[in-house]
């Protein structure tokens, strides 16, 4: 299996470049800015954009969506971002950005397949209403693609519009803290983790 990470943009968010083999279809998670960097990441493996996940709704994960013609896969929560500046954040930069790409709706436990990968929605609301995580079930398992929901030594930002504390917390605990302690953790900025050390020692998730 093909898993590539090519750190994007300004405000320096991971994006995902999955596949099973040289030669096939990628599925791009959050490709937030900096398309010449993840086509080059596709060239080097000979890889063909199949599919875009994000995360959620904000710029800096959705910035590039248009740039590969391929479906723009997103929680139904966070549809509305891909069309309002004011909720995806754009405005606020003074660049507003409308995603034209077509766009496939997605709900919790939904199972998305791209050509051997295998992967399955967890709704994970508070960063965003729409925030999902995405955990991996074929080829591998215990890989998890947290998006803004949870880092490492941190979670998601609740103060954005639309967001929620509270909610987020209950998010990570009902979500992800169900999985094996050996899951690893992608998220969308900084380094991995695991399950296990977040549950042991993230200062935002302590009692």
């Amino acid at each position: 299996m093909i898993l590539e990470k090519a750190c994007v943009g300004l405000y320096e968010v991971n994006c995902y470049i999955l596949a099973k083999c040289e030669g096939g279809k990628a599925v791009l998670i959050d490709p937030g800015a900096e398309e010449d960097k993840i086509n080059s990441v596709l060239s080097r493996y000979n890889l063909k954009p199949g599919l875009i996940i994000n995360t959620h709704g904000h710029i800096d994960h959705i910035g590039v969506d248009d740039a590969f013609g391929v479906c723009v896969h997103i929680h139904k929560d966070d549809i509305d971002f891909l069309d309002n500046p004011n909720l995806n954040l754009s405005r606020f930069l003074a660049m507003p950005l409308q995603i034209n790409s077509p766009r496939c709706l997605l709900e919790d436990r939904q199972i998305i397949e791209c050509d051997g990968i295998k992967m399955q929605v967890l709704h994970t609301p508070g960063h965003t209403p729409g925030g999902i995580c995405i955990l991996l079930r074929e080829p591998k398992e215990n890989i998890l693609f947290s998006g803004d929901t949870l880092f490492y030594q941190g979670i998601g930002r609740t103060d954005c519009p639309l967001g929620s504390f509270e909610q987020l917390r209950r998010s990570i605990e009902t979500k992800l803290f169900v999985l094996d302690n050996q899951t690893k953790v992608y998220p969308g900025h900084g380094p991995e983790t695991t399950i296990g050390a977040e549950k042991q020692s993230n200062p935002f998730l302590s009692e």
